[in-house]
């Protein structure tokens, strides 16, 4: 049964997101996909493992399922980066709140899964990230690079209030 629309109250879709992350020659990198045939951000450069959080599982467990179902990597040492609430003041469903993962470590060789979704994986610098991006990953990958990430973030809003 899909939510009411008319009940008064906007329905958050939760997100998981990973980033593997390596030292590369020139600096740490970043494991990015390039999207294809999805219906959303298609041609923009985007976490190699992210997807909806599913009924009855944690935004863990989703980030371990989503690594395992489109890059084929198991055994992930997740690192919680930030949660994001971010909207776009369009649809309900666009009311989102996203949670970002680092891993450094992880079991099997990332590699695509899914290719009618995946053109490319790329490991990408961080400092010389692929054009373009997708804006809301842009920005927890620009503050993972100046060391400026916070617990909990925003994205898409006009202004707002900090505690």
């Amino acid at each position: 049964m899909s939510p009411d629309p008319t009940h008064g109250r906007f329905v958050v879709v939760p997100a998981a997101y990973v980033f593997l992350l390596r030292d590369g020659i020139f600096g740490p990198e970043v494991l990015l996909q390039l999207r294809q045939n999805t219906g959303y951000m298609d041609d923009h450069w985007a976490a190699a493992a992210a997807g909806h959080v599913e009924r009855g599982e944690t935004a863990y467990d989703a980030a371990h399922r989503e690594a395992a179902e489109e890059i084929a990597v198991a055994d992930l040492a997740l690192e919680f980066v930030t949660t994001m609430q971010r909207t776009r003041h369009a649809d309900p469903i666009d009311e989102r709140v996203d949670f970002f993962f680092t891993a450094r470590s992880w079991t099997g060789e990332p590699r695509i899964v899914e290719p009618e979704k995946c053109a490319e994986l790329r490991w990408c610098r961080l400092d010389a990230l692929p054009d373009p991006v997708v804006p809301h990953e842009l920005s927890v990958l620009q503050a993972l690079r100046s060391g400026t990430t916070t617990p909990y973030s925003t994205f898409g809003f006009s202004r707002s209030h900090h505690a």
